[in-house]
């Protein structure tokens, strides 16, 4: 698949990895309540991989059989929502690819159970984090152990027998 975009992505601590090869233009949003709840959020970003070259880089998520027909995919170690694996193919969190922003929605499922106030989300205030006067001593503090959004050779960084 010379030429074809490629795309890299990972649970949030790093144990497990992916890269895929091709196309991927079926980006969604699924409000089933399923999907709500395997995301523990008001809705699950999906992007198709069906027809791309996929593989895991480093381990294997582990499974929930969420229905009678899909499974769902997890990182065993941190949590991460990974995978809806039905018999029509594969679907990855788009917020484990490292540049969800190249992956944008194109169409919504499930809109009977969409919750009332998502479509309002974009009219709430926003501000960024370091706005946040009262927690700028609290965020000061933070170390975070988030995997970097690409690829490493070897994560963590250091082993954990030597965190002590």
């Amino acid at each position: 698949m010379q030429g074809h975009p490629e795309y890299s992505g990972g649970c949030q601590c790093g144990a497990i990895r992916f890269q895929v090869r091709g196309q991927l233009t079926d980006s969604s949003i699924c409000h089933c309540r399923m999907c709500q709840k395997a995301f523990g959020a008001y809705y699950a970003p999906l992007v198709s991989v069906r027809g791309a070259q996929f593989a895991w880089t480093r381990g294997q998520p582990r499974h929930f059989q969420s229905s009678n027909v899909v499974q769902r995919g997890f990182c065993a170690d941190c949590g991460t929502p990974l995978t809806y694996e039905a018999p029509d193919g594969m679907a990855v969190a788009a917020g484990a690819f490292d540049q969800p922003e190249r992956l944008p929605p194109t169409i919504q499922y499930g809109a009977e159970r969409k919750l009332p106030f998502v479509d309002d989300l974009a009219r709430l205030p926003a501000r960024r984090t370091e706005e946040d006067v009262a927690a700028l001593e609290f965020l000061a503090t933070i170390v975070s152990h988030q995997h970097p959004d690409h690829d490493t050779p070897h994560w963590p960084a250091r082993s954990r027998s030597a965190e002590g």
